[in-house]
Order: structure tokens, then C-alpha cells, then sequence
């Protein structure tokens, strides 16, 4: 996939993390307010019926936010943003916009623990029906949409699988069937891959993972039409409320410029570790996103510019094995984040997994044994050296 046409990655984001003020600052300033003014009473009736442009209440739109809201559209290729205080808030104020009563999800084979816990709330809450599906040919898509199927919701790569699914081809069908298609491109960010070029409707990320990339904010934020995300913010974050502060805003914009450093720098170590786990006899079934069956590589080379730096991996010996090696580790922390500059491992089916039952974690691929490392910016030597000492006392 090409980059789109105009400055290069380094530059763009840059540009889009900073804007002109009153005040000419280089870093956007930090509007750190819960409401705002009106000069005259007409005026914010006015503003509060939409006839005339301005802030109103932070719980509907700040400054320092709509510049995170549109960085991350600009680099998406998408019309508007929309910020929220976590993933989770993005995922599920999505769902809720699009779905109603008695419609139905196609999932992807493996989601994220929690967005599977809010799945089963919808339809234990809302009679809003889900199931999951490989989505791995055409025939298998189509045939596990219904009637009542409005949304195909997907991640590739999977949490934590890393198995991909074609976007592209989930877009043509989801729209040959009148049907959304939401993208969760947590993973991969921007830089990597464009949901939205491919056809994706609307795009979700954990904001708190690589768009912040340090470890120190929750936040979610999804983008798509204008149209889209303006009865978004008039809807489900305005009346649930899961908003974004405006500092959480200052920090990603922060965060999100050295972006592009960041993810090449992951890439390039995350490559030269999962080779290394590849080649070590106590480690079986090394999952990288450019690695696999032909399929899965054509995917990786259709639709993404790089595999990201996530790995999954079972140590021979089973889960104790694995949580000996995790607990043996000294510089890779064991936390179930990902995106850090910091290298973290975690155990899926007792963690971020924990709440999806046993059936369901083997039907998604999770075994009870799978360990997820989120490789960091560190040196791989020394990542390398961790790992060897640790399998070495398994």
C-alpha cells in the first residue's frame, strides 16, 4: 500500500499534531476547561442548536481534542475523528450508534477480551445477537450474515492470534449486503495500515496503545464519515459520556509525533525476536502477522506496510511453563498493555482473555498455553538475553 500522496510520514505527523493559535505556540495549547462562554445569551442558544460554530461544553467538543479527533482522521484518510476516554469507549459507542434491538454482529474469529465481554452485554441487555466466524473467503462471509446482521466488526491482525483478515473483501461484501464494516486498527496504527482505503466504514483504536505510545493515558477514538461521527457525538458520547480530557488529548498529540520513529523502531526488533523464537527447541507455534500459510502472507502483503510488534508463542511444557518463563523475566515486565516503548508479556487465557469461556478461547485459537509479547524499542540483544535466561531455568 502506498503512502497517500503529499508530505512523508515524519512530516505529516508533525503537521497535524500542531496548529496555528492566538498565542503562537509551537505545542497546541492545553484548553483545560469544562464549559465556555457565550458572549450574549442569543449566541449560546445559537451554538447549543448548532446554527452558529463554537464550543459549548467539553462533554461535546474541546479545542485540544478536535486536534487529536482530526490528527488521527487526517492519517487515517478519514473525513472526522472522534475521541473517547478509552478503547473500550470507542468500541462500544460505535456499536451502539450503529446497532439496535434485535440486529445482529459478524465478528471476526477472536476479539479482545473486553470487547467480547461488551458483546455478550449487548445481547444479554439489548437483545443484540453476535457470532464469530474465520471471515476467511467470501462463501464463509456470506454465509454467516443473517437477516439480521447490520455490522461485520473485525480485527486484523486478531488479539491475540494475529491472524489476519482481508479487509478489503470484508468491505465488498459487507457493502454488497447494505452492511457497515468497523475495523479495530489498534494494532497497527495508521502508519502501517489504512482501514479506511480498503473500504472499512468506520476505523476504532485504543488510543492508549501506540497512537500514545508511553504508557501514561486511556484513550480511545474512532474515525469515519463526517456524518457519521457528528450523530456519534451527538448520541453515545454525549448522553453515556465517555469523553476524552483535554490533557489525555495534549498527551497523544505528544505522543502521536513520533509515531512513525516509534513503529519502525518495534518493527525492526520485533522481527529479530520472533526469529529468534522461532529457532528455540522449548518454544512452539511463533506467531508473527507476516508469517503463515500463503493466504495470510498475500493478506499481509495486500493491505499492510509493516507486521506491527506483537508475537504470540507457547513454551513446550504448557501454561506453568509459560508463567515460569514470564515470572522469570527481568527486564521484560509482565503487564497486559501493549504499544509501550517498554517490551510487556502477557498470559491471554488467565488475563485479557480470562472472561471469554474455555470453549470459546480454543474455538478462537487461544490456547491455554499462548503467550503475547508486546516487543518495545529496546535493544533486541538484550530482549534476547532475557528471554534465553528465563527458558534456559524453564
Amino acid at each position: 500500500m502506498a503512502v497517500s500522496s503529499g508530505d512523508g510520514w515524519n512530516t505529516r505527523l508533525t503537521k497535524v499534531t500542531t496548529a496555528d493559535n492566538e498565542y503562537e505556540s509551537l505545542s497546541p495549547p492545553l484548553v483545560q476547561t469544562s464549559t465556555f462562554t457565550f458572549p450574549t445569551a442569543e449566541m449560546g442558544g445559537a451554538r447549543f442548536a448548532g446554527d452558529e460554530p463554537g464550543y459549548v461544553y467539553t462533554r461535546l467538543a474541546n479545542p485540544t481534542v478536535a486536534l487529536f479527533e482530526q490528527a488521527v482522521a487526517d492519517l487515517e484518510g478519514a473525513e472526522a475523528g472522534l475521541a473517547f476516554g478509552s478503547g473500550m469507549g470507542a468500541i462500544s459507542g460505535t456499536l451502539l450508534h450503529l446497532l439496535r434491538a434485535g440486529d445482529h454482529v459478524l465478528c471476526s474469529e477472536g476479539v479482545y477480551g473486553s470487547t467480547y465481554g461488551f458483546l455478550q452485554w449487548m445481547q444479554e441487555h439489548a437483545q443484540i445477537s453476535h457470532t464469530f466466524s474465520p471471515l476467511q473467503s467470501e462463501e464463509q462471509m456470506r454465509a454467516a450474515i443473517t437477516p439480521k446482521t447490520k455490522v461485520i466488526y473485525v480485527e486484523s491482525p486478531i488479539n491475540p492470534t494475529l491472524d489476519l483478515v482481508d479487509i478489503g473483501l470484508a468491505a465488498r461484501v459487507a457493502h454488497a449486503c447494505g452492511l457497515k464494516l468497523v475495523v479495530d486498527n489498534t494494532f497497527l496504527t495508521p502508519y502501517l495500515q489504512n482501514p479506511i482505503a480498503l473500504g472499512a466504514d468506520i476505523v476504532v483504536h485504543s488510543a492508549t496503545k501506540y497512537l500514545g505510545g508511553h504508557g501514561d493515558v486511556i484513550a480511545g477514538v474512532a474515525v469515519g464519515s463526517m456524518h457519521a461521527m457528528q450523530a456519534m457525538r451527538l448520541s453515545t458520547l454525549k448522553d453515556i459520556g465517555a469523553v476524552l480530557s483535554p490533557f489525555d488529548a495534549w498527551l497523544l498529540l505528544r505522543g502521536m509525533r513520533t509515531l512513525a520513529l516509534r513503529m519502525d523502531r518495534h518493527v525492526q526488533v520485533a522481527r529479530e525476536v520472533a526469529a529468534w523464537l522461532a529457532n528455540q527447541p522449548a518454544v512452539s507455534d511463533v506467531r508473527f502477522p507476516e508469517w503463515g500459510d500463503e493466504r495470510q502472507q498475500a493478506i499481509y502483503q495486500r493491505q499492510m506496510r509493516g507486521p506491527g510488534a506483537l508475537i504470540s508463542f507457547e513454551v513446550k511444557g504448557g501454561i506453568e511453563a509459560g508463567r515460569r518463563l514470564m515470572n522469570g523475566l527481568k527486564l521484560i515486565r509482565i503487564a497486559v498493555s501493549l504499544g509501550d516503548v517498554q517490551s510487556l508479556i502477557q498470559h491471554p487465557a488467565s488475563m485479557t482473555h480470562c472472561l471469554v469461556p474455555p470453549a470459546q478461547r480454543e474455538q478462537m485459537g487461544i490456547t491455554d498455553g499462548l503467550i503475547r509479547l508486546s516487543v518495545g524499542i529496546e535493544d533486541s540483544a538484550d530482549l534476547i538475553a532475557d528471554l534465553a535466561q528465563s527458558l534456559a531455568a524453564v
